[in-house]
């Protein structure tokens, strides 16, 4: 047996940190418009081997999320803090290469709007997020080991449920989207 394969069936922990480029989209109104906003996710990973190529790879992030958009009665901002648990399988493409996908669970914790008018500037650190604070959602991405403790990675995040718990409100019925990138690092 090569040295890789026998690596692999380790459970291996680590940590993990990257930058989030977040953004929403809406289902059902194709004329909703947001800018992206940048963001922070950092956490622990955790891999177990199931059998070769296929790894469970659950982690737990801090991840900041969120959207811009410019009106005609300013700019409004809103970042969204939550944490993320996505349930991932792992596949080994190659000797450094691999795909996860999986579902997420998105757990708000915290929201803050702020509203720019060109003249003031108004930040609501205790607004109440008034749709869904827990959020079901789907992860793609790849990863590129490059050494045995760490890697490069890039994914796709997506909510698959609204925000918007109350279909009659006033609130679009909008969906977090998040390209990431990042490396993470595994303990020996």
């Amino acid at each position: 047996m090569n040295r890789g394969y026998n690596d692999f069936y380790r459970v291996k922990t680590g940590f993990k940190a990257g930058i989030n480029i977040a953004n929403t989209i809406d289902a059902y109104e194709p004329d909703f418009s947001t800018n992206t906003l940048a963001g922070l996710n950092a956490g622990f990973t955790l891999e177990v081997p199931i059998t070769y190529p296929l790894s469970f790879a659950p982690e737990i992030l801090y991840s900041q999320k969120g959207y811009s958009a410019s009106t005609i009665d300013g700019d409004f901002r809103q970042r969204n803090n939550f944490i993320d648990v996505p349930l991932l399988a792992k596949l080994k493409l190659g000797p450094s290469f691999n795909l996860v996908a999986g579902p997420q669970i998105s757990f708000l914790v915290s929201s803050k709007n702020s509203y720019r008018n060109g003249f003031v500037t108004v930040i609501d650190d205790r607004y109440d997020y008034a749709g869904n604070k827990t959020l079901l959602g789907g992860v793609i991405g790849l990863s590129v080991d490059l050494s045995r403790t760490v890697d490069l990675h890039a994914r796709y995040t997506i909510d698959i449920q609204d925000s918007n718990s109350d279909a009659y409100s006033m609130i679009p019925d909008y969906r977090n989207q998040v390209w990431q990138i990042g490396l993470g690092f595994r303990f020996k």
